[in-house]
Parts: structure tokens; C-alpha cells; sequence
């Protein structure tokens, strides 16, 4: 079969995963061509361990990295102490896939366009 796969997980799976598990699903996943698309976004801290351990995987295999996106926090321009205090976890719906692959053209509030790429 041709043409790129979409993986959709609900917040109901992911709430069930530890944040390693839930970062190996994802970059396995990206790293066949997979675009992913999270229900309940990632944590701040999940998404820096999803960055770090993408960076370590880049080879020259062809892997060429993650794009990833997310809507914007649910609360209205939130100021940096409660970034800072919160950390602002109230990301939702994340769109993750192999940089070569996924390009996010745009982004507001409550939505988000991407451009995907077949190989």
C-alpha cells in the first residue's frame, strides 16, 4: 500500500503510558515514516526527552529528525511564572512526524495546517 500512514492516539491510551514508553512509541512510529497525532499533547518535560533522544538517533541511515507541533495552551496568553510553576502542561492534540516528511505551514489557537510528503 502507498501514501502515509496516520496514527491517531486517544488521551485514554496515553494517560495509561509512562512517559518513556509513551516517547518510545512515538519516535518508533516517526522513525518508520509514521506521522503521529496525540489526543492530549505531551508534557514540556516529555517533549524535551522526545527532542534529546531524537537528536541521539539522527543517523546517517536516513533518519532525518521530528517536526512537532501542538495548539497552543488552553488558557489565554499565560505569563511566564505560571509556564514556569505549571509548567505548562495544558498542551493538547500534538502532531509529531519524520522532519523529511511533515511540514507545519500554520498554526493559530485552534488550528494547525501541515504540508505531508510522501517518500
Amino acid at each position: 500500500m502507498q501514501g502515509v500512514r496516520i496514527d491517531l492516539i486517544s488521551e485514554e491510551r496515553l494517560s495509561q503510558m509512562p512517559s518513556m514508553e509513551k516517547i518510545r512509541l512515538i519516535l518508533d512510529n516517526v522513525r518508520e515514516g509514521t506521522i503521529v497525532i496525540l489526543e492530549s499533547g505531551l508534557t514540556p518535560d516529555e517533549q524535551s526527552v522526545l527532542i534529546e533522544m531524537t537528536m541521539q538517533e539522527i543517523l546517517p541511515d536516513g533518519f532525518s529528525g521530528i517536526e512537532i507541533e501542538s495548539y497552543p495552551s488552553k488558557q489565554k496568553n499565560p505569563g511566564v511564572f505560571s509556564r514556569f510553576l505549571k509548567g505548562d502542561e495544558s498542551r493538547r492534540l500534538t502532531v509529531i512526524g519524520p522532519a523529511n516528511q511533515l511540514k507545519m505551514i500554520r498554526k493559530d489557537r485552534g488550528f494547525i495546517s501541515a504540508w505531508i510528503s510522501g517518500r
